[in-house]
């Protein structure tokens, strides 16, 4: 089972997708940024209203979805 304290999903941000601490950051574009190359701090420099524990929790999120790992979001 794993917790995750900084992926919110609520239906009216984003379509409802998982997003960063209940901004409109899907978990996808944050994804999305690290797969492209973006190194963490350069992502954290560009975009100051996340954090380290934010990406790293991001990559948590998906490892766990296709591991086929339950999820839990106490946010």
């Amino acid at each position: 089972m794993n917790r995750f304290s900084r992926i919110t999903i609520h239906p009216e941000i984003c379509h409802g997708k998982p997003c960063v601490r209940g901004m409109r950051w899907p978990v996808e574009v944050v994804l999305d940024m690290l797969g492209s190359g973006m190194a963490f701090e350069e992502i954290l420099e560009d975009h100051p209203e996340l954090e380290k524990e934010d990406l790293l929790e991001c990559i948590r999120y998906a490892n766990s979805l296709i591991s086929g790992s339950e999820i839990i979001q106490v946010a």
